[in-house]
């Protein structure tokens, strides 16, 4: 089976993520069932964040993890910028831990830059990682030369992760961001793996070569994004699916082993960028 080290810990490269989940009590029922199935059936990480539903996506998942055995589930949640200080970053997990119903993240995520100096956030974050309320913490959308200040500052070393918007569509952090996170030996979270389909222009489900390769793999074509997706070993993708269907098929997709010939065939319809592109953020 795949995995990915993730915080020190292997974890199965495709995860669960829960934007927009929780907001709507019609489909609540099918949400948490779809969630559950993917724990079933070998899903280990969840993403969510306080923002998400302010706090409803995390009630959602408190819920839906229950009755499962905690230490088996990765789980990672995230504080908004203008809660990142250290006299308010405290307060939001604690809330967060509450919604989720645990005492303690495996994860704890900067949801994205803001006007509180990075410094007195690794500070928070530190000081909650020996209490033992977060086993690791890290960054999101965060650019390269932001992330080269996190890792100049004190402590800032401990940072696990970066969780960037990434798809076969999206690549422009592989010029420069994913080199530097290579070389701290950071693995990437990808969100928007699949690029909410073809809403962002790029047409995946009537590009001809992308047809014929998962026809070739048999499989869907959103499979097959998922799979090149984490085709490095260093990339968690966590697709967001509400019903339990698309959840395991999203999961299928770690089965799936693209050969230099078929990622030679996506680089020549979806290229490698070859200048700085700018940081996606949804």
């Amino acid at each position: 089976m795949k995995t990915v080290k993730l915080a020190k810990q292997a974890v199965f490269p495709i995860g669960l993520g829960t934007w927009k989940m929780g907001e709507e009590r019609a489909p609540r029922k099918q949400e948490i069932a779809a969630l559950r199935a993917g724990i079933e059936a070998g899903a280990e990480v969840i993403d969510t964040a306080e923002m998400y539903g302010n706090g409803l996506s995390e009630e959602l998942v408190g819920e839906a993890i229950t009755f499962y055995d905690r230490e088996k589930l990765f789980l990672i949640s995230k504080v908004l910028p203008s809660n990142a200080s250290k006299k308010q970053l405290t307060k939001s997990l604690d809330a967060s831990l509450k919604r989720l119903k645990t005492d303690y993240l495996d994860q704890y995520l900067l949801h994205w830059p803001g006007q509180i100096p990075f410094q007195e956030t690794i500070e928070a974050l530190e000081e909650q990682r020996q209490k033992g309320k977060i086993k690791s913490w890290g960054v999101s959308n965060l650019d390269t030369d932001e992330l080269k200040e996190i890792l100049r500052l004190e402590n800032g070393d401990h940072c696990a992760t970066n969780q960037v918007c990434y798809n076969l569509g999206d690549r422009g952090i592989e010029f420069d961001l994913i080199p530097l996170m290579r070389q701290q030996q950071m693995p990437l979270i990808a969100y928007c793996p699949l690029a909410m389909g073809d809403s962002q222009g790029f047409h995946f489900t009537k590009e001809k070569t992308l047809v014929e390769l998962a026809e070739k793999h048999d499989c869907d074509i959103f499979q097959l994004l998922l799979a090149w997706c984490i085709r490095d070993g260093q990339t968690i993708a966590i697709p967001k699916a509400g019903k339990s269907e698309h959840v395991l098929s999203n999961l299928k997709a770690a089965e799936i082993q693209l050969s230099e010939e078929d990622l030679i065939q996506l680089n020549q319809v979806y290229p490698e960028p070859t200048r700085k592109m700018p940081l996606t953020i949804w």
